[in-house]
């Protein structure tokens, strides 16, 4: 249908498509001896901008063409009076008027945001402390900022067939896979729902195998971090109103990096990450390994530990089974209500709760005490790799290794630990062999896998992203090689 030459018919066709809302207005205006209409959401435009950049100018020019008159950057016009509604709440605002069978709408969106901050949940010690917001314009600036070369490029994409959530796919378009970018593109263009709250939504509908509780996308609060996967030829996706970023695609190792890696010496960044990889190990391997031991290779213990051991545990009414799965649950319960209530209160809450649970059931005689030492020493070690996802991951995996263990000993645990081995070198992400680099083995990429080798010996690319360029400079410490110096 073409826009109604009569202002009451587009007046009255809008009000119908928008069901008469109470935050829709309307303006009144008179230019080039017509009568004009202003419509807009007042929940969605700015009225000071509505004001000063179109009804003053218009005001005071009387006549003339309104594109030169109305100084903003997003002004354009339509016939196609379908499209009106939408334009409406994209926050524009549309002018009719009388007798002409056009619109036109101009970009007044109202701007509410957050300042820029440190992410609550990725904050490091040394290095940048901003991060992203629920804007998406801020987002883009601070990632542009870092990188300010014109191969950065930015696509939109509108997901969510009601909610019309605005998407951008960012990659650097001289490193980031052609066939990369196709995929991702033709994953997002597929995505059919009616709503998209979070990039967790588009996460779900993208990644490779949503059943496998390895995170195959990784999220992101840090505008730093997105950047470092920009240029390893690595695309991000962000999501309007929301604070994160989706990396892909990724390897399981790159969810126990930190920025904190790069921004100290090497070898205290290669420990560090270290740490992190046997804390994995420990959170999803200790509880099993009690329970085996205890239940059916009591002699792997020195004889000294076996009887203290064993005087705490014959206090016990419950298998050794029976006593990780209740202090596991009830420290997951503790973490959750921890979330949940009121920063004040919630840390208190946590701890509290963990010291009084834990000595009222030793002291009853429900729980042994080594039993409590393990599940501690698994709480913390769970609570170390950077990432929420793969934390979460490492303490869902502990619960069928505890099966396997006290059915079969450490035979179930190391066909649990094959499973799972099995299992990470079938996944894939976007392509990439989520295993890689130890499987399929590349060498050259374990310089920045379980060490961080020095920063001037990283002088190529990761393969698993299959980057246009791996290659960087040969030689990053120029001066160690200018033979003028040597003269």
């Amino acid at each position: 249908m073409k826009v109604f030459s009569s202002l009451e018919k587009n007046k009255e066709y809008i009000q119908n498509l928008l069901f008469y809302s109470s935050d829709l207005k309307w303006r009144s205006i008179k230019f080039n001896q017509k009568d004009g209409l202003i419509v807009f959401l007042e929940s969605l435009c700015d009225q000071e901008k509505i004001q000063n950049e179109i009804i003053q100018p218009l005001e005071e020019s009387k006549e003339g063409a309104l594109e030169e008159i109305i100084a903003c950057v997003e002004i354009a016009k339509t016939t196609d009076l379908s499209r009106l509604p939408q334009f409406i709440v994209q926050a524009n605002c549309v002018l009719l008027f009388e007798g002409i069978a056009e619109a036109f709408f101009v970009g007044v969106g109202a701007e509410y945001t957050r300042a820029i901050s440190e992410p609550v949940n990725e904050g490091v010690i040394r290095g940048a402390h901003d991060g992203f917001i629920e804007h998406l314009t801020t987002n883009l600036y601070l990632v542009r900022k870092r990188i300010e070369n014109p191969s950065l490029v930015v696509r939109y994409y509108q997901v969510g067939e009601v909610t019309k959530t605005k998407v951008a796919l960012l990659y650097m378009q001289d490193l980031a896979n052609a066939e990369l970018i196709k995929e991702v593109d033709q994953r997002i263009n597929s995505i059919r729902m009616d709503t998209t709250i979070s990039p967790g939504f588009i996460a779900e509908m993208i990644e490779d195998n949503t059943f496998s509780l390895f995170p195959q996308i990784l999220l992101t609060e840090r505008p730093d971090r997105s950047v470092a996967h920009l240029m390893e030829g690595r695309v991000i996706i962000l999501s309007d109103g929301d604070a994160s970023a989706l990396i892909l695609p990724v390897t399981f190792f790159a969810f126990f990096q930190s920025p904190d890696d790069y921004h100290g010496r090497w070898i205290v960044g290669s420990f560090i990450r270290l740490l992190r990889l046997v804390s994995f190990i420990i959170a999803t391997l200790v509880p099993a390994l009690y329970i085996a031991v205890v239940a059916f290779h009591p002699e792997i213990l020195p004889s000294n530990l076996i009887y203290t051991v064993k005087s705490t545990i014959d206090k016990v009414p419950f298998p050794p089974i029976m006593e990780a799965v209740i202090m596991q649950v009830t420290l997951e319960v503790l973490r959750e209500a921890g979330i949940r209530l009121p920063s004040r209160v919630g840390q208190t809450v946590s701890i509290v709760g963990g010291l009084v649970i834990g000595e009222s059931v030793v002291r009853a005689g429900l729980i042994s005490y080594p039993m409590v030492i393990v599940v501690a020493l698994t709480a913390i070690a769970s609570f170390v790799a950077p990432s929420n996802e793969i934390s979460t991951a490492t303490r869902l995996l502990g619960f069928p290794l505890m099966v396997l263990a006290s059915l079969f000993g450490l035979f179930g645990i190391t066909f649990g630990i094959l499973f799972i081995l099995i299992h990470l070198c079938k996944l894939e992400s976007f392509g990439t062999p989520y295993f890689a680099p130890l499987m399929p083995l590349r060498i050259k990429d374990l310089k920045d896998t379980l060490l961080r080798f020095p920063i001037w010996s990283l002088n190529q690319r990761p393969h698993d992203p299959h980057s246009k360029k791996l290659e960087q400079e040969r030689f990053s410490r120029g001066w160690k090689h200018d033979d003028s110096r040597k003269e």
